[in-house]
């Protein structure tokens, strides 16, 4: 059973439609919407600040969600995948955004919607990602057109399988 905890006084608030490996962890002042989930040794924890999350945000294997103490809670929209490995911390994503697996996405960046972060990159502290765009390398730098590329419509088709694949559990 998944590690669900209060800290603090503040208990993790999420409907019944989420998923929760066995292993994840979800720990504080985290709200969660519709259809999440967290899956194998994923953390979230808001115990230094808040994390709230939309509906359709899936956190794979291994990811982290945390935030800066007094500082940049971490929000995220609807419809995000935060991929294998990844590390969101203290930032906001806007709607329909992939993290790809090994991203990292420092504190008080900001992610608007329509974003495709490729596997590995780093989003250093203060950035701020512009819609409908790729972003890779170290630091990230925007590489293509979103609407222009063979990865148009990746964003819905992963986010929509992780609901399926929660089914499955």
């Amino acid at each position: 059973m998944a590690l669900i905890k209060s800290i603090n006084g503040k208990e993790p608030q999420y409907p019944n439609n989420c998923f929760f490996a066995e292993n994840a962890t979800v720990i504080g002042d985290v709200e969660m919407g519709n259809e999440c989930s967290v899956w194998y040794n994923a953390v979230v924890r808001g115990d230094v600040h808040f994390i709230k999350m939309g509906n359709k945000v899936n956190v794979q294997d291994g990811a982290v969600i945390h935030c800066t103490y007094k500082k940049h809670p971490t929000i995220i929209g609807n419809n995000v995948s935060i991929g294998h490995n990844a590390i969101v911390h203290g930032c906001t994503i806007h709607d329909n955004v992939l993290v790809g697996m090994g991203a990292i996405i420092m504190d008080n960046c900001t992610v608007h919607s329509n974003v495709i972060i490729a596997a590995g990159a780093v989003v250093t502290q203060n950035m701020e990602l512009l819609s409908n765009g790729i972003y890779a390398g170290v630091p990230a730098k925007r590489v293509k057109e979103l609407n222009a590329s063979d990865f148009a419509g990746e964003i819905e088709r992963i986010s929509t399988n992780y609901v399926l694949y929660a089914s499955w559990q």
